[in-house]
């Protein structure tokens, strides 16, 4: 039993139109292709030296070991990370951005290439890959969707050595893991107020506050400029900047605003930052010190530009870079009193300002969100930017003159912007118009395959149906579900199975045992059991939900024959294919009567079962009928919608189980780019489908090529799916094998080990991926020489697989030539012999007298029967 493929699961949505759910999808996506003419076009792209989009260089004192340190970790290994100590409990403002931007400008010359990506979020570190492909490529990325963008920059980052990629403000470090584990040829930087969650091959540099000394020149030098400070003047810079903590972010900022106001001495400033901490904002150390600071400069600014204080209080709301300015100006502003407002933030160091867009500290942000001492006749100051943010957002997202719709591009600039907004939502608070837009914003980024980033959408959604609609409201049942979704699609079994348990629960009471919307939830959990690997709760929940649709609904209903689907599914995850067959038969038949020949449902049922087909060996049905609902799917749906794509990768898969490695990687690798462009780089369907050329590479014998796309396959799956879904487990045991057949045992054995101690804890003991664990880790003893483990182990994954699988299943097979393998390595052919007889016998009426695996056996066979020969031949007397 070697590498088994990773599959997506079938689900049904609480709201909208009901389909039978393509269960053996194994990877797919929305979105522009790329011309055949561009899907290698990085390769020949040059970027000229110096290539950069870096801010500015700011000032930087005090941090000349720091440099020396990141210089040495960087040009060693190639990665590192920036993070602040505990003394500062995790906030920002310690400088870690200045310090990556100072070693960035400082070491310019030795790259081709230096990008600054704004990585607080996945979103975020796609937008600015965007922006590398505008700039190498502009006339293409002009015309490009948003994911065929950001593949080709990867693809470019890929081809080209020598870059510099600095990812600012890190709140995941798995966010990462897509590029760090997949990209080799330049160095990573990134800088985080997270001090753990790295990986261990990443050397972090704990970041602390300024040293006495530094902290006092820092502030002379930007508040004097050149001009040297006087004894007197040292010595109030001294006392002012122990006041602020040595902490560089708030001398940043009492400098601003001591350069801006020139009558005002250090010691001037100091009393009158005293008088301010009474009224700081609650909080840490951190935020103290810089509520008192602010306290200070707003009071300066509401004299000057009253403005720029109501600007500042709206992008307090809003996602903390890039920013717009179009987003800034309230309604009946002029634009240019905006930009001037702007300016002037900008010179009080509240923001950074590139022209078009902002970015703001997000520590400024988390203590403008917090409410003052105000006057109680009036919305407090912070809920007033509140209210601005949300009109500015839903106003930006009106249709353009003479069109009907939002573009996507504006969607593309606003989603980061609404996802804060839902994450921020204060309590009791409501917008009926902003919920309808989250919602749009979730639809958008499940189409993406960005459901992980819906959640804060929908716990907005659903707290707003609470409040406005009732606990129990069929809208806000439809919403626990969708979030209930989310969670499971994020890989957040724990939240998620619960929250399903509670709305069918509810619809049970509120709707009735039967009614369509309590069977649709009923579904769900079932799913989602099926998801955590509970098989046990899942399929009885599975089966009692379709005879409840065959009564209420009628044996051939659409749902109906949904339900009947997803039972026929979850059998065979159990690898029970003795009644999945037959049911994904039956659905079939009534699917082509009922929806017709070429139905979308249709098409999917007939999908299914020729996979079901593939899994029991029975290759003569499976590979026709998979390439009769391919050309159908083509022809229907058009050759890159998602269950194309699907249908492409899946006869990929059949080709390869038939040994035709020729076709099957020429397919894999057209269904790759393709889903890389169309659905984007890690999506679920993208993943499954590059584990999955991996795996033809393997088998093929380019081991090299393999193990490198198993490894960048693991770290997104890790990333996106979580670390014990399923789909990262199959990812994990792939990589595993890759690495034993290269010879790496020392890296393959810990691995597999891993992998079979989460499958027997995820999935059970006898499910059939944790039986094929069972198997590859006996497989990786004996090529290790350790006979005492691996035979035992060999012997207990034949008993399961004849039990669970059957004695002709393909796997059973698999397993019974290993044992036979292990016997023969033992010296013990009277065991070894009989069973390598029987597993021929069986291949050859299973699998063909020409399939590999039957030649396998032949010559394991031969080869055992040519060892006791030997054995039994009497030594020559010389």
């Amino acid at each position: 039993m070697s590498a088994d493929d990773a599959v997506s699961r079938p689900r049904i949505e609480a709201a909208g139109q009901r389909s039978i759910a393509a269960k053996h999808v194994e990877n797919a996506y929305t979105g522009d292709v790329l011309p055949a003419e561009a899907l290698h076009a990085p390769e020949r792209v040059p970027a000229a030296r110096g290539t950069s989009n870096l801010p500015p260089a700011a000032l930087c004192l005090g941090r000349e070991e720091e440099l020396v340190w990141l210089r040495r970790v960087l040009t060693f290994q190639g990665e590192g990370a920036i993070t602040q100590s505990g003394a500062v409990q995790g906030l920002g403002g310690v400088g870690k951005s200045t310090l990556a931007l100072h070693y960035a400008h400082r070491y310019r010359s030795d790259y081709t290439l230096i990008w600054w990506i704004n990585a607080a979020s996945p979103d975020e570190i796609e937008t600015s890959l965007t922006s590398l492909t505008h700039t190498l490529v502009p006339g293409w990325a002009a015309t490009a969707g948003r994911q065929a963008q950001v593949a080709w920059a990867r693809q470019w980052l890929a081809w080209h050595p020598g870059w510099l990629l600095v990812y600012d403000n890190v709140e995941d470090p798995d966010d990462l893991t897509p590029y760090i584990g997949a990209l080799h040829q330049g160095h990573h930087l990134a800088t985080s107020r997270r001090t753990t969650g790295w990986p261990d091959s990443a050397p972090t540099l704990a970041l602390g506050n300024l040293d006495p000394d530094d902290a006092m020149a820092l502030l002379c030098r930007l508040v004097f400029k050149d001009a040297a400070p006087t004894p007197r003047q040292q010595a109030d810079a001294r006392a002012l900047t122990a006041d602020l903590g040595h902490f560089p972010l708030a001398i940043k900022q009492a400098s601003a605003y001591l350069a801006q106001n020139r009558g005002i001495s250090l010691d001037a400033y100091r009393r009158r930052l005293g008088t301010k901490l009474g009224k700081a904002a609650h909080g840490i150390d951190a935020e103290r010190t810089i509520a008192r600071i602010w306290n200070v400069t707003l009071n300066a600014l509401e004299k000057d530009n009253p403005l720029a204080v109501e600007v500042l209080h709206i992008a307090a709301w809003l996602a903390p870079d890039d920013i717009p300015h179009t987003l800034l100006a309230p309604s009946g502003t002029d634009p240019d009193d905006t930009a001037e407002a702007i300016g002037t933030l900008a010179t009080y160091s509240m923001v950074t300002d590139t022209g078009t867009t902002l970015s703001i500290h997000r520590l400024v942000q988390t203590v403008l969100r917090t409410a003052q001492n105000t006057d109680a006749t009036q919305l407090p100051r912070h809920l007033q930017g509140r209210d601005r943010a949300e009109r500015t957002v839903l106003h930006c997202l009106a249709p353009p003159p003479g069109q009907d719709s939002t573009t996507d591009s504006q969607w593309d600039t606003l989603t980061p912007h609404l996802v804060t907004l839902a994450a921020t939502t204060p309590p009791g608070h409501h917008n009926a118009p902003l919920t309808d837009a989250y919602g749009t914003a979730a639809d958008r980024l499940r189409e993406q395959g960005h459901t992980a980033r819906t959640v804060p959408l929908f716990e907005a959604a659903l707290a707003q149906c609470e409040q406005t609609l009732g606990d129990t409201h069929p809208n806000t049942l439809t919403s626990r579900n969708n979030l209930a979704g989310a969670y499971e699609s994020a890989g957040d079994l724990e939240r998620a199975i619960p929250l399903f348990e509670a709305t069918l629960a509810q619809c049970e009471q509120t709707l009735g045992d039967t009614h369509p919307n309590t069977l649709t939830s009923r579904n769900n959990l079932a799913g989602a059991y099926e998801s955590a690997g509970d098989l046990e709760r899942a399929i009885p929940l599975y089966e009692v939900t379709l005879a409840q649709c065959e009564q209420v609904l009628g044996d051939t209903h659409p749902d109906t024959l949904t339900s009947r689907n997803n039972l026929a599914g979850a059998y065979e995850s159990a690898g029970d294919l003795e009644r999945a067959i037959p049911l994904y038969e039956v659905t079939l038949a009534q699917c082509e009567q009922v929806l017709g020949d070429t139905h979308p449902d249709t098409l999917t049922s007939r999908n299914n079962l020729a996979y079901a087909y593939k899994e029991a060996g029975d290759l003569g049905r499976a590979i026709p009928l998979h390439e009769a609902t391919l050309a159908q799917r083509e022809q229907v749906l058009g050759d890159t919608h998602p269950d194309t794509l699907a249908s492409r990768n899946n006869l990929a898969g059949a080709y390869r189980a038939a040994g035709d490695l020729e076709r099957a990687i020429l397919l894999y690798e057209a269904t790759l780019a393709q889903r890389e462009q169309v659905l984007g780089d890690t999506h679920p369907d993208t993943l499954a489908s590059r584990n999955n050329l991996a795996g033809a590479y393997q088998e093929a014998g380019d081991l090299e090529r393999a193990i490198l796309l198993y490894e960048a396959t693991l770290a997104q799956c890790e990333q996106v799916l979580g670390y014990t879904h399923p789909n990262t487990l199959a990812s994990r045991n792939n990589l595993a094998g890759a690495y034993q057949e290269a010879g790496d045992l020392e890296r393959a054995i810990p691995l597999f080990e891993a992998t079979l101690a989460q499958r027997e804890q995820i999935l059970g003991d006898t499910h059939p991926h944790t039986l094929a664990s069972r198997n590859n880790l006996a497989g990786a003893y004996r090529a290790a020489g350790d006979l005492e483990r691996a035979i035992p182990l060999h012997e207990a994954t034949v008993t399961q697989c004849e039990q669970i699988l059957g004695d002709t299943h393909p796997h059973t097979l698999t397993s019974r030539n290993n044992l036979a393998g292990a016997y023969q390595e033992a010296g013990d052919l009277e065991r070894a012999i009989p069973l390598h007889e029987a597993t021929l016998t069986q291949r050859e009426q299973i699998l063909g007298d020409t399939h590999p695996d039957t030649l396998q056996s032949r010559n394991n066979l031969a080869t055992a029967r040519e060892a006791a020969e030997t054995v039994q031949q009497p030594d020559t007397a010389t």
